[in-house]
């Protein structure tokens, strides 16, 4: 799967062929399928943080959002709300955890952009976004703050 990590204008119709979520936008892997268009899937996860825990890809091979077209990344926007809508109806949780890992780093697994839809019930243990890491850094927020003015 380290093929798939190329950049989008470099990647080879091989690297594609090694990623699990090519392979399941190509039906060779199944897929429990909540939401599909032209140019995304969502599918539910199979290693579940909670019921209803879903995984929505562009069908298209990129690995970061920032190789991804930018009406497909508002597209992308859409497709999550109404993903969330779908999980809302069948499933009726009392929130939702939304987002993605980008890059190696950042804990993502699969070098193939994917969001996660995480829907939560009360008391089911988990907590928020902001549990995930505590390392503020060593500059003062106004420190870092001013490294973008």
């Amino acid at each position: 799967m380290a093929d798939c990590i190329q950049q989008k204008s470099k990647i080879s119709e091989h690297a594609s062929e090694a990623c699990i979520f090519c392979k399941i936008v190509n039906k060779e892997i199944p897929n429990h399928k909540v939401f599909e268009d032209n140019d995304f899937l969502a599918f539910l996860d199979v290693y579940p943080h909670a019921k209803g825990h879903t995984v929505i890809i562009p069908k298209e091979h990129v690995n970061l959002i920032s190789e991804l077209d930018d009406d497909k990344s508002k597209d992308l926007m859409l497709i999550i709300k109404k993903v969330m809508k779908i999980i809302k109806d069948k499933l009726n949780p009392d929130g939702f955890n939304v987002g993605w890992n980008s890059g190696e780093s950042a804990g993502q697994v699969v070098p193939h952009l994917h969001i996660h839809i995480i829907p939560r019930y009360d008391g089911d243990g988990g907590g928020s976004i902001h549990s995930i890491i505590k390392n503020p850094g060593d500059l003062a927020v106004e420190e870092v703050a001013k490294l973008f003015n």
